[in-house]
């Protein structure tokens, strides 16, 4: 007789003499069993505890062996099949809802509560993701940015409470999702959640927010990725205490994609212990099909939809270069499981890219930029004498030197990081320009700028103005201010808000609020691409964007874009952007570089499978320009 038992985290297997063959210990040690110091048994633990226990009872069997099952095993076998069912049932319902079928009672049911009880009015698209997270239990939401993924979860969490299927919301997610998630579901409801914010403060006062019960569970937690990835262990308790059903959403899902990543581990241990679970992310696979694996095993832990060995084979063909071959055996595991809204389903009116303000420099900035320009084309000729990482180094320094010509000569005067390179620093006359630029000369964009401003504010228009570096935002601000118009200022050093910070001073949620109010006075926000690069809607009241300078990182590019071009606002009317371009300088070729790169992802961003990084983005963008504009 053969005895299985599960001991902690370990299967077991016992044989009494003789029972198992040389044949089958070579078997349990290819699946990762190894004997004990005494020889009585075999031990394994595997990530998947019942995928390996059912492997090796249909093993036995097939061999003729006899075996007995320890209750423990018999109960995680049990827990399996359900689960098996589960996602069955769910692959079945999710084909063919993405086929078309929407009829029966279920659905009919969801509409009519709508209707009755959910005040916004779903978009025929987002009625449709509603519908399949609602059919498969616990699905994905790859639908593109802007296009209401929120307010689809809201909706089905919201029925599914009244049902009595679940009982609170748990969003993981970047802080910069906490204002948007309590704000749509106020809009979304009709009333404000009790809500409980878990970033930042104390460490034993943010502990004690998890010691709720079913009395005094709040309806919405907000949690960071960083700290659950500190208090996962908390959170698992949480989520499995008795009297509370959660429903469990990984918002901006695409930070979990890492295999063995901390942030994914700790979503991964709690993951088990919620009652219902959704994804939401609009680039589910940044780099490759693999990156799909962490996602579909936070939705379904019990039973996961991609299995070990479909996972080694996606991960083998697709290093391969074999993308169909990988993309067919993911998609027959997972397409039901997700569902996803392209660009052109949302309805939104056209998005309106005015020809660049093209104008000359200044005679000091552009003596400053033709200087530079030229001793980087000097120095780029010895570049083979040096070692890569050297190369790089300083081609990276050189780039950035060359944008901030283009944006405010005064920048140069402060040093870079990891970049020592003396450009100008030997020119005493170069060096003072550079030093006192704010006392000679402003810089020629910036009157442009300031007519631009004016024409927007005459014609009582909003308008969002981005550029890449601190000292411009900030003399940005100032002259707006000056100008006597209201604005606010984003950029990294902007604190967000969280439970040890809640609005008594300038946050990126309260600058936004202002921002979007009509009756703020705030009508003009300065912000840098990289601090408003996800969850910030501005479309409602805004629709005017002014590119004052760029960087070569095409995804803040069209993420900044897609800020004032949303679900929810920007359906009956046009958004506009504008970009001030110095004539005959880099300016050019940073726009036409990231509006070709923007037009390949148009191509691959309406596929369900956009894997970004095929011929998408370079490792570097702006060295590979470097290379493209200064290679020997």
């Amino acid at each position: 007789m053969i005895r299985l038992s599960i001991e902690g985290d370990r299967l077991v297997v016992r044989p009494e003499s003789g029972d198992l063959a040389p044949r089958h210990e070579s078997q349990l040690a290819y699946w990762g069993f190894e004997r004990n110091s005494d020889s009585q048994y075999f031990g394994a633990a595997a990530s998947d505890q019942s995928e390996l226990t059912r492997k090796v009872v249909r093993y036995l069997a097939r061999q003729g062996c006899t075996y007995s099952l320890h209750s423990s095993v018999r109960h995680l076998l049990e827990i399996a099949e359900t689960a098996r069912k589960s996602l069955e049932t769910a692959l079945v319902k999710g084909h063919n809802l993405k086929e078309g079928s929407v009829a029966g009672n279920d659905s009919k049911r969801f509409i009519t509560f709508l209707q009755e009880y959910v005040p916004r009015k779903l978009k025929d698209h987002q009625l449709k993701a509603a519908l399949h997270l609602l059919s498969v239990s616990n699905g994905a939401n790859f639908s593109v940015p802007g296009s209401g993924k929120t307010t689809v979860v809201l909706s089905v969490f919201h029925y599914l409470r009244q049902a009595g299927l679940v009982d609170a919301l748990f969003v993981v997610g970047p802080l910069a999702c906490f204002g948007p998630w309590q704000e749509e579901y106020t809009q979304t409801l009709g009333n404000t959640p009790a809500t409980e914010l878990l970033a930042g403060e104390n460490v034993e006062e943010r502990h004690s927010k998890y010691a709720a019960n079913s009395a005094s569970a709040c309806d919405l937690y907000l949690i960071t990725f960083q700290t659950l990835h500190r208090d996962w262990q908390i959170v698992k308790i949480l989520l499995g205490q008795q009297g509370i059903r959660f429903f469990l959403v990984i918002d901006e899902a695409h930070y979990i994609k890492q295999l063995d990543g901390a942030w994914a581990n700790a979503v991964l241990a709690i993951s088990p212990s919620s009652t219902r679970r959704c994804i939401l992310t609009g680039t589910p696979f940044p780099k490759s099909y693999s990156d799909a694996f962490n996602l579909f095993d936070t939705l379904w832990p019990k039973q996961s939809p991609i299995s070990t060995q479909n996972k080694h084979k996606i991960t083998y063909l697709g290093k391969r270069g074999r993308h169909k071959e990988a993309l067919k055996i993911l998609d027959n595991c997972i397409g039901p499981l997700f569902y996803r809204v392209r660009k052109a389903e949302l309805g939104l009116a056209p998005q309106i890219f005015e020809d660049p303000i093209i104008v000359d420099m200044n005679p000091l900035e552009k003596q400053v930029y033709d200087a530079i320009l030229d001793r980087i084309q000097y120095a780029s000729e010895s570049d083979y004498f040096r070692d890569l990482n050297t190369r790089l180094r300083l081609q990276r320094g050189r780039m950035i030197r060359l944008r901030q010509c283009l944006s405010y000569t005064h920048l140069l005067h402060t040093a870079l990081e990891d970049y020592d390179e003396s450009l100008f620093e030997e020119d005493q006359s170069l060096a003072n320009i550079i030093s006192r630029y704010d006392d000679l000369e402003a810089p020629a964009k910036m009157q442009v700028l300031v007519n631009l401003v004016e024409e927007m504010m005459a014609k009582s228009e909003k308008v969002v103005i981005w550029s890449n570096f601190i000292g411009t935002l900030e003399l940005i601000k100032q002259i707006v201010v000056d100008q006597g118009h209201g604005v606010h200022l984003i950029y990294g050093a902007t604190p967000s808000e969280d439970s040890s910070n809640l609005s008594d001073e300038f946050t990126r949620e309260r600058c936004i609020r202002d921002f979007i109010s009509r009756e703020s006075g705030i009508n003009v926000l300065v912000a840098n691409p990289a601090a408003c690069a996800e969850s910030i809607s501005l479309h409602k009241t805004c629709s005017h964007a002014i590119y004052y300078d760029l960087s070569y990182n095409c995804a803040q590019f069209l993420q900044s874009l897609d800020r004032i071009h949303r679900v929810g606002g920007s359906e009956g009317k046009r958004s506009y952007y504008h970009f001030i371009q110095y004539s005959n300088t880099l300016d050019q070729d940073i726009l036409q570089n990231v509006k070709d790169k923007a037009e390949r992802m148009r191509h691959i961003i309406d596929k369900d499978y956009p894997v970004y990084s095929l011929d998408m983005f370079e490792l570097d963008d702006e060295l590979a320009a470097y290379e493209r504009l200064f290679g020997q």
